[in-house]
């Protein structure tokens, strides 16, 4: 049998040096690990984004993570938030990072802070305020003089306040590692020469500011000296070409725990099984000293903060759930995990290592010390048997794709595909159903002529441009004439944005959607004209803007060609030679309607049980549930918009829009708790296309043990009701 052995070399980099105080600690690396107060780490990470729940929330959060095994807590920082428009600040409320950090370090954790400052994180517009887009000459990553002077204030302002605060380990506090840009290695070569020369700008740049701890780049293979590159994805253990230069240690930034949801797409699972078994392997294979989960707790995209078709749920099937609930067996599995690999952390740090063959598709991975520690992995590829092996004189059973680990070199205390843990299965249990009509109020919004517009243009603009992400919605409309020759007309529109709805003379004609892998999408609707004069109005709908991609500047959305159709042949062309006018949003989106404070500004009718108009806003009250349990809106029963309980967003609602298998993606829309007052709780919804909110309902979240196998991930649409609906109080 042949014995590869493979000896690690030393050559330890110097970052920091602690200034004074005793707390204040060295963060160092070389070619094995992160090196903190003079010490080697092998770390678990999770990511948890502070704006995707609530400050009443992280303390729990943060307490379940580090319960689960985990040392670090990392999180990007959201540029879109801090800084609205160019200069005015905002770090209150789920947008203080201070706070979250503070709440971290209370609990004894580090922290991972992702700058960025472009995140994607399918967040809208890859987390850039969109007021950059009118900067002029700008051009986003690349070596762009406007764009490098934004980026550098920002970043500067976020290291300055950790700085203020004492945060990073060399003051003190918990930050440990810093990120800046985020997977440029995917979009680095449309900028060419000016790419390469980005990545050196931005790698000094950011060590220039000096934070006193190590800076990485994600998913970048040519990070800049002494930036240390990381790996992004599912298998990094498999994938990841290692380190570029054999002083940086090998790091998973974000190991993706299940991947993000899209209205009309399925979830998609990742087994606790198929998790531990690359962690494990990366950690063998590579010499892994840093594992983030992304996410370890996904949370909510409130508002308008999700990007293009991104479901409100965030990573929903994370160790921990929306609602911040444990999600067995992923989270209970990766926590025996964590246990036996910190057991015996110090012999995989300063052991040496041997590669064992044991037959054609099994391998041993042997740390060993001169003190005698020694830790094996033994490792069975093979996905559809298991393997018998014999290893040291002993022999052991691995089931299909898995990995064995044994502390001691003799006893397998941990297989990944062997879970202990049970099942857990998420219940929804209705306390109150709104279905009295009594119960509502309503608010239509008026159809806009092309009168009722302000801006004027003889082209189609850009939707993006026109809203400035003030609004998902951008009203399209003109004046057109024509004769008595025009019979059996069709109207075509073709669009980039997400949802099309055609008015014509103030009657629905008809609506198209695209969905994420649809980016150009088509409507072609019969219409009714009237000889001489007609109003055509085009409602062009965005549900978030993009994320990724280069030249993010660029992209286009909204209408691209507009034409009636006559007689199956004659085309009216209103795309070129015709003005059009645009008007943003809707009248309550500008009144904010959605609060309390601006209820009056508009006249409230009451609810009609005939059937519903389109871009209708309802509002009603509600008590709390009482207890603790998490709490959640059934929004079966309606189209497409967006909800708010006291004046906040929870965020927009598609259910309207069906998965492959006829189902909705989601359904129910997290309430933090914190967002609730005992009794009188005002509910506003904005719906499009229609739905019944007599059929709302008002639901606790709980987990209970499943009686399935242990393996079972319950997807979002395989919550169980504890109870239904009917006879509930109204």
């Amino acid at each position: 049998m042949e014995l590869k052995c493979w000896v690690f070399v030393g050559v330890m980099l110097m970052v920091i040096v602690g200034s004074k105080g005793s707390e204040e600690e060295e963060v160092t690396y070389d070619g094995r690990s992160l090196i903190i107060g003079g010490q080697r780490k092998l770390l678990f990470s999770g990511s948890i984004h502070y704006p995707r729940s609530t400050p009443e929330m992280w303390p729990s959060l943060i307490a379940k993570a580090k319960d689960g095994g985990l040392d670090v807590i990392q999180t990007y920082v959201f540029w879109s938030l801090h800084e609205p428009q160019p200069g005015q600040y905002d770090f209150s409320g789920r947008y203080d990072l201070v706070k979250f950090i503070k709440e971290v370090q209370t609990q004894g954790l580090y922290v991972c802070l992702r700058i960025g400052p472009y995140i994607e994180s399918e967040w809208s517009y890859g987390g850039f305020p969109f007021w950059l887009h009118d900067i002029p000459d700008i051009s986003y990553r690349t070596d762009n003089e406007p764009f490098k002077f934004y980026m550098q204030n920002f970043t500067t302002k976020i290291v300055n306040l950790m700085k203020s605060e004492g945060l990073y380990a060399s003051q003190g506090g918990p930050i440990i590692l810093s990120q800046i840009e985020n997977e440029y290695q995917n979009v680095e070569a449309a900028f060419r020469d000016k790419g390469r020369s980005y990545v050196r700008w931005a790698a000094s740049m950011a060590v220039g500011l000096q934070t006193g701890v190590p800076w990485v780049m994600c998913k970048q293979y040519d990070a800049p000296d002494p930036v240390i590159n990381t790996c992004n994805g599912m298998k990094c253990g498999e994938t990841f070409a290692g380190p570029n230069s054999p002083n940086k240690p090998a790091m998973w930034t974000e190991n993706w725990t299940s991947f993000f949801q899209v209205f009309g797409g399925k979830p998609y699972i990742r087994h606790a099984d198929e998790i531990a078994f690359h962690v494990s392997l990366f950690i063998a294979n590579n010499n892994g000293c840093y594992v983030n989960y992304y996410m370890y707790h996904g949370g909510t995209n409130f508002g308008r903060t999700g990007t293009s078709y991104v479901t409100t749920s965030y990573y929903d099937l994370a160790p921990l759930d929306e609602y911040g609930l444990i999600r067995q067996p992923k989270w209970g599995h990766l926590k025996e995990l964590h246990m036996v690999i910190k057991a015996c952390s110090k012999t995989l740090l300063e052991g040496k290592k041997s590669i064992v063959p044991l037959g054609e598709l099994q391998t041993a991975y042997v740390f060993q010390e001169p003190s005698e520690g020694c830790v094996a992995f033994l490792i069975n590829n093979d996905t559809q048997h298991s393997a018998n092996i014999e290893f040291r004189n002993n022999s052991y059973q691995l089931p299909p794709k898995s990995i064995s680990i044994l502390p001691d070199c003799l006893n397998a205390t941990f297989n990944t595909a062997k879970i202990l843990t049970e099942s857990g299965e998420r219940n929804a249990r209705p306390e109150l159903v709104l279905s009295s009509a009594t119960r509502w109020e309503v608010f239509n919004e008026l159809i806009p002529n092309f009168s009722d517009t302000s801006l004027k243009a003889d082209a189609l603009l850009e939707h993006m441009n026109v809203t400035k992400d003030e609004s998902d919605y951008l009203w399209y409309s003109l004046r057109f004439e024509t004769d008595s020759s025009c019979s059996e007309p069709v109207l075509h529109v073709r669009s980039l944005a997400h949802i099309a709805y055609a008015f014509v003379n103030g009657t629905y004609a008809g609506g198209a959607h695209g969905s994420r892998d649809v980016k150009n999408f088509t409507l072609d609707t019969p219409i009714k004209i009237d000889t001489g004069m007609n109003e055509i109005s085009i409602l062009s709908v965005m549900a978030g803007l993009p994320d990724s991609g280069p030249y993010l500047e660029r992209k286009f959305a909204g209408l691209r060609e507009v034409s009636v159709r006559c007689n199956g042949n004659d085309i009216y062309d209103l795309t070129a030679n015709h003005t059009w006018g645009y008007k943003v949003g809707f009248l309550g989106e500008d009144l904010q309607i959605y609060k309390q404070e601006n209820l009056g500004k508009v006249v409230w009718g009451g609810f009609e049980l005939s059937a519903p108009k389109a871009f209708t806003w309802y509002k009603a009250t509600f008590d709390a549930p009482s207890g603790d349990d998490p709490v959640a809106l059934d929004l079966s029963a309606m189209g497409k918009g967006e909800a708010w309980i006291n004046g906040q967003s929870i965020g927009r609602y598609w259910v309207s829009l069906l998965t492959p298998q006829g189902k909705p993606s989601q359904t129910l829309y997290h309430i933090p708790r914190s967002f609730l007052k005992a009794s009188e709780n005002l509910l506003v919804l904005f719906e499009e296309i229609g739905g019944n909110p007599r059929q709302i309902s008002v639901n606790t979240i709980s987990w209970t043990t499943s009686k399935s196998s242990n393996n079972v991930d319950y997807t979002p649409n395989d919550i169980k009701y504890l109870m239904t609906p009917e006879g509930i109080h109204t």
